[in-house]
């Protein structure tokens, strides 16, 4: 029986340094006060697009892709997004037993950054580390506003946003390689049994299987489309497909 020890976060969410990539979270910068918050991001389209983050940072990643259509870019910068939320809240769920309140409101986001997505929370406040408090933070606080608002904008289909967003908690799992390799098994079994449990939640069940540390999407993320992109790890496809604009989506 593996004994769980957990400490209360700490102000700068300093034990996630060591994991580095996407599971750090900046808890301060006199650079950050001027950054739009994700609930920006989220908020029905202003009069002026220009100044929507979100609208700003799929403009960006089309750009710098050369994606052939704007929805692949929408695609890619949902994972990244999720990628990111599911990193910080599962590392600090491992590591501290409990998770910072990441309200969209106090998450401010650098849309003009380079990857992974540079995001800044403004307060520290300490919630539960469980898998229901998980996806209050993550998948309801953050993904389903996520999803709307890109669903509002480009042709994305649902299968293929929950296929990302099931894809993105198991790329998290490189936590799970990071906690082996450093003789934390304590760590290692808490994300297993986080992550198995958090996708059996009916926002992403059926959007994969998992099978012991591998998962595979039922969906793509359409990252082929991009020129010399190829499938993902996890893909539903094994190669590129040919010829079809359209791949499954769910």
């Amino acid at each position: 029986m593996v004994l769980l020890l957990f400490v209360d976060l700490d102000p700068d969410l300093a034990a996630l340094r060591p994991l580095a990539g996407f599971f750090v979270l900046r808890t301060e910068g006199a650079s950050a006060g001027s950054l739009p918050t994700l609930a920006q991001a989220y908020a029905p389209v202003a009069p002026d697009m220009s100044v929507n983050p979100l609208i700003f940072r799929v403009r960006k990643v089309a750009t710098a892709l050369r994606a052939p259509e704007v929805r692949v870019a929408a695609s890619i910068t949902h994972q990244g997004l999720a990628s990111r939320l599911w990193s910080i809240a599962l590392g600090c769920a491992t590591l501290y037993g409990a998770v910072p309140d990441l309200d969209a409101r106090l998450l401010r986001w650098d849309a003009d950054g380079s990857a992974p997505d540079d995001l800044f929370l403004t307060d520290v406040r300490r919630l539960p580390g469980d898998a229901p408090a998980l996806a209050d933070v993550v998948l309801h606080g953050h993904l389903v506003p996520l999803a709307a608002a890109l669903r509002a904008r480009h042709n994305l289909a649902p299968g293929l946003l929950r296929g990302n967003a099931a894809s993105a908690l198991a790329g998290a799992r490189e936590l799970d390689r990071w906690a082996r390799r450093h003789g934390r098994t304590d760590v290692a079994v808490r994300a297993r049994s986080l992550t198995s449990e958090l996708l059996a939640h009916p926002l992403l069940s059926g959007a994969g299987n998992l099978d012991g540390t591998a998962f595979r999407r039922r969906s793509c993320c359409l990252y082929y489309r991009v020129p010399g992109g190829g499938v993902c790890g996890d893909c539903c496809f094994t190669r590129p497909p040919r010829s079809s604009p359209r791949a499954p989506s769910g």
